[in-house]
């Protein structure tokens, strides 16, 4: 019996499986350091809050001056870096006319981003840059959970698909024995077969 390599229509069907691996991986391994990043940058941005700073009694003891502007930046650098697939799949999914979670997310970060910026530059009103911090963390980790049970379960499904028979010894009326690719011709109900794998 010839290996699966010698079968062209067998061996074209691993690679689009092999690149959609390689494609989950990849996403995993940009969410998980996105999450992380963001994450390191949120400690600080919790800290300098005027909303936490008054709820936890330490907002005279804790602000200075320019302390916005440097809480706009650690969030601005959260909202591009951390933010940035949500925002790019709010273009994609616009584009595609199927808006989704990407696009929800997204408008809920521009907004409270937004907002909060022109609280900064002089607009009355309070920020909301450590609610946009966390919301990114959240989903950011959560799309890299997602994308790691992703890949677990196709890893799983190519080990259920390497159980099955390639090929099947078909007996045929005469008592013969025929080599049959499952591949290349299907077998039908009343088939009489002796399946093996290579």
């Amino acid at each position: 019996m010839k290996p699966h390599s010698d079968h062209p229509e067998m061996a074209q069907e691993h690679p689009p499986h092999h690149d959609h691996q390689n494609h989950h991986a990849h996403m995993a391994a940009d969410f998980r350091k996105r999450f992380w990043v963001a994450l390191v940058l949120t400690l600080p941005i919790l800290f300098l809050s005027p909303m936490l700073q008054e709820l936890v009694g330490l907002r005279e003891a804790i602000r200075f001056s320019g302390d916005l502007y440097v809480l706009f930046g650690l969030s601005s650098a959260v909202f591009w870096y951390g933010g940035w697939p949500f925002l790019k799949g709010l273009f994609e999914e616009i584009r595609s006319k199927q808006p989704g979670m990407m696009t929800l997310v997204a408008v809920a970060i521009t907004t409270a981003y937004a907002y909060s910026s022109a609280v900064v530059f002089g607009l009355t009103g309070k920020v909301f840059f450590w609610e946009l911090a966390t919301l990114v963390d959240v989903m950011l980790l959560g799309h890299w959970i997602e994308m790691r049970s992703v890949m677990g379960a196709s890893k799983a499904l190519e080990k259920l698909a390497k159980l099955m028979p390639s090929d099947a010894h078909k007996l045929m009326p005469d008592g013969s024995v025929k080599d049959v690719l499952f591949l290349q011709r299907p077998l039908s109900a009343k088939d009489s077969v002796h399946a093996r794998r290579c």
